[in-house]
């Protein structure tokens, strides 16, 4: 199984980040009403906490039911286990959380990618999943 190209998982992430990003506006304006119509404050814990779950969720429904989310589809890859196995909602837990770190340290989680011998990202590497070129296409 060939792995994508540093440029090629970009992209992914680009695509995704725009549907998630929309997916956001719209959890946000559900919720919205509940705080008054206010923007919500640094001090209210329950928003980001809200707004990570709806990510993850987002994420972890498109792993689990086929293995890609609507940008994998689109440049025709899917994630699976390092031996090729669907990933179960455990291991999205997993490799989201791994994700969100490899985002926090200023994204060399992603960088590391283009040194490692197999172009694993960090959290593939730690999560034991990676995205793979799709070949039922």
């Amino acid at each position: 199984m060939k792995s994508p190209g540093f440029f090629r998982h970009i992209a992914i992430i680009i695509y995704d980040g725009l549907l998630l990003l929309a997916l956001l506006f719209l959890a946000t304006a559900i919720v919205l009403p509940f705080n008054n119509g206010e923007a919500f404050s640094a001090s209210q814990y329950f928003f980001p906490i809200y707004i990570l779950c709806v990510s993850f969720v987002y994420y972890g429904w498109f792993w689990t039911h086929g293995g890609q989310t609507l940008g994998m589809k689109t440049w025709k890859i899917r994630i699976r286990t390092h031996d090729n196995q669907a990933i179960s909602w455990l291991l999205s837990l997993k490799r989201f959380s791994l994700a969100i770190i490899s985002w926090g340290v200023v994204g060399l989680g992603f960088f590391w990618k283009i040194i490692d011998k197999k172009h694993y990202t960090f959290h593939d590497r730690f999560s034991k999943t990676a995205l793979y070129f799709d070949d039922t296409f």
